[in-house]
């Protein structure tokens, strides 16, 4: 257990580069996934997860000593992290793969965020150094699977709280008010830090980085490395046998009266019960 005299925060948030949200996506004429020569931006959850870190430092001043970004992915992946430090991030992380690799699926990529924490803690020179806090979207819009927060906290052993649509941290008390997004409404827990979040749409919205910030960004330190360097291993678990699209929808038709709709039910296979 670290000491209770801690009082700073690191925050590590993790970003995806993803095909953006607005690209009508197209399946690969081998259908083995989608066409990737399309616009891609950063994942929108990770961007509400780096707006959530840079408003933590805003609302706690001096409390937060840092916030790093981290990224996994091809060469082209840079420009994602350097959104990143554009919004307020202070330095980043780019794990580079090469880019005919497929995308590394949930449990690598928890594996590799824990790598980096294990890597940074190890390194840090005293307690207030070590990272506190992880900040990412509640899943990617490319694949959809939304565990991989869960899978980050299993491994390290940390509380979580995840779907969450606001966050206060209290880090005398070293603990975080987290209300988070359930069916049907809201839930609001306490957890313990360290801790793992996972970013909801109404958490808040995204700032646009602005110029002289996108200029500064240019000359923030970026670490890179590899999946060996990590000691990982990306092979994928799963395989993609086909990819296709949705069969495309019938258009349906209109009846005059109610006995023309069950004689079209009965057409269709469809037969009346009585009650």
């Amino acid at each position: 257990m670290r000491p209770s005299a801690i009082r700073l925060l690191n925050i590590l948030v993790p970003v995806k580069r993803a095909v953006d949200y607005a690209v009508k996506i197209r399946v690969n004429p081998q259908q083995t996934g989608i066409d990737a020569n399309v616009k891609h931006s950063m994942n929108p959850f990770d961007e509400i997860a780096v707006e959530e870190a840079v408003r933590l430092r805003e609302k706690l001043s001096a409390k937060v000593k840092s916030i790093t970004a981290l990224t996994i992915g091809p060469a082209k992946s840079a420009d994602t992290l350097r959104t990143a430090l554009a919004m307020g991030a202070d330095s980043g992380v780019h794990v580079e793969i090469p880019e005919s690799s497929s995308s590394p699926e949930p449990l690598a990529v928890a594996k590799t965020i824990r790598a980096i924490i294990e890597r940074k803690n190890k390194d840090a020179k005293s307690e207030e150094d070590k990272v506190d806090l992880v900040i990412l979207g509640k899943q990617a819009i490319d694949d959809d699977l939304g565990v991989t927060g869960q899978m980050l906290a299993g491994l390290l052993g940390w509380s979580q709280a995840t779907f969450a649509s606001k966050v206060e941290i209290d880090t005398d008390k070293k603990e975080a008010l987290v209300v988070r997004e359930i069916d049907g409404g809201a839930e609001e827990i306490k957890c313990r830090l360290p801790l793992v979040v996972t970013t909801d749409l109404r958490l808040n919205e995204p700032r646009y980085a602005s110029l002289p910030n996108i200029m500064k960004a240019k000359k923030k330190p970026v670490e890179k490395l590899t999946p060996v360097d990590l000691g990982l291993d990306y092979t994928p678990q799963l395989e993609t046998l086909r990819v296709a699209e949705p069969p495309k929808r019938v258009g349906g038709g209109k009846v005059a009266t109610v006995d023309e709709l069950l004689a079209k039910l009965k057409d269709a296979g469809f037969e009346a019960v009585k009650a």
